[in-house]
């Protein structure tokens, strides 16, 4: 069985433009989210999926200049950019990480990996948009799944926001395919971790300075960081977490007229 991480990553952000590649402790972004997913000890292989738009050929030419794997699909569809980069390396379970999470936790991943392959399901997930109740901080997010789950999505999945958003399909209708939500003891879900304002940016970097530039740190360091150290979270406090289903909602209030 291969077990293959997918960072998916682009710089057109919205609200913070080439973020991937900002510098962060003397790396770009992307190279601490690689070098952190590659310390999964479950992951078999580590591959970027990034888009054919010129926009990100600086991305893709980063990756192939430091030995990291790079598949380019379409933009918006990210289902197809996902399952058709998953074929390509001949991958038997999909785990999806986005490449705005800097201390995204290689044990983290593991621990859901395992728990997916021992439950025997399709799809697994440490968080899943509203009305589902978010526990770990953003910019944990991980989500896995098997290859024939995501090819039968890659098939049958016909709406916009389930292609953008790749693995709705998988779990938002009930009985579809078998679902498992791996929730924290403690809910510190409204913990902002993840980078997509130039604020979160900066709380990110400080993140990285109170470690000395390491990178290698858990997430339960970083908890215990900004408990000690309330001030951190204030940098960031203000920012609005886009809600990952604002697509599925925009869709139906369009289909409602």
């Amino acid at each position: 069985m291969k077990i293959v991480a997918i960072i998916q990553a682009r710089m057109s952000s919205s609200r913070l433009p080439g973020k991937v590649l900002k510098e962060i402790s003397g790396k770009p972004m992307l190279q601490h989210v690689v070098e952190r997913v590659r310390r999964s000890q479950i992951v078999d292989e580590v591959l970027v999926a990034t888009t054919i738009e010129a926009s990100d050929d600086p991305l893709a030419d980063y990756c192939q200049q430091n030995g990291i794997a790079v598949f380019r699909g379409p933009l918006q569809d990210v289902l197809d950019r996902f399952y058709q980069a998953a074929k390509s390396c001949g991958a038997d379970v999909v785990v999806r990480i986005t490449a705005d999470c800097p201390v995204i936790d290689p044990q983290l991943i593991d621990d859901l990996v395992r728990q997916f392959l021992a439950a025997k399901v399709d799809f697994a997930a440490n968080r899943l948009p509203p009305p589902w109740k978010r526990t770990y901080p953003i910019g944990l997010d991980t989500e896995v799944c098997t290859f024939s789950a995501l090819e039968r999505a890659w098939n049958e999945a016909d709406q916009p926001y389930q292609r953008e958003h790749v693995m709705p399909y998988l779990y938002e209708q009930e009985g579809r395919f078998e679902v498992l939500v791996v929730n924290y003891a403690s809910d510190l879900g409204s913990q902002r971790w993840t980078v997509d304002t130039p604020e979160d940016l900066e709380f990110i970097q400080r993140v990285f300075e109170s470690f000395g530039g390491r990178n290698d740190f858990g997430w339960m360091d970083v908890w215990k960081l900004v408990v000690e150290h309330p001030e951190l979270s204030e940098i960031n406090a203000g920012v609005r977490h886009k809600v990952f289903n604002e697509s599925e909602q925009k869709a139906d209030q369009a289909r409602q007229g």
